[in-house]
């Protein structure tokens, strides 16, 4: 419990001081996995620290809150399921409206905890909804690709969902208005506080 409490006062840490830093996105985003990679590949393996806070939609149904953070070193990532990655992250989750498809299918509104990291993944394809073209995006500096454990209450410490998410520190989809930021795996993008520390 203590280092569940720890765990989540440093992302709220992060979070407090992404707020100033939120304005500040890279101009002209691309979709490229590629320079995303190369962008990981030139920091040398170097462990970087996130935080965020924040709701993702889209799909036709469901709304999550997230909040947390942790740190990485992309050069460590994989997308062979299992694998040992290095990845230390986790935080706080809740339905906000019901789910009806993707990975957290059966999520009610109110319901959920906590989610912690299962893997890092090197890369994914993502929907900010159900109409959207799939999009590529890669672990690497300020991106970070998770596959993701998601507990409810009652259900102890065995995991109620598992999905991968996306946090970014720039818009993973300049094609939709607003910044998306973060996405989770069958509910959507959203634009929540998001900060890199590298």
């Amino acid at each position: 419990m203590k280092t569940i409490m720890a765990g989540m006062l440093a992302a709220a840490a992060l979070a407090g001081t992404a707020c100033s830093d939120h304005s500040a996105t890279p101009a002209g985003p691309s979709y490229s996995a590629a320079k995303v990679s190369e962008a990981s590949a030139a920091g040398g393996g170097a462990r970087e620290g996130f935080g965020f806070n924040g709701t993702v939609r889209g799909f036709p149904t469901g709304e999550v809150f997230l909040t947390g953070g942790g740190s990485f070193d992309a050069a460590t990532a994989s997308n062979v399921v299992p694998s040992e990655t290095d990845v230390k992250s986790g935080g706080g989750f809740r339905c906000v409206d019901a789910i009806a498809q993707g990975p957290l299918t059966g999520c009610a509104a109110g319901q959920g905890v906590r989610w912690d990291t299962a893997q890092l993944l090197a890369s994914t394809t993502f929907k900010c909804t159900g109409a959207d073209a799939a999009k590529p995006a890669a672990t690497g500096a300020g991106t970070v690709v998770l596959l993701a454990d998601f507990y409810r209450a009652g259900d102890g410490n065995d995991e109620s969902f598992t999905a991968q998410i996306i946090v970014a520190d720039h818009d993973l989809a300049p094609d939709i208005p607003g910044d998306q930021t973060l996405w989770v795996q069958g509910v959507g993008c959203g634009d929540p506080v998001v900060h890199f520390n590298r």
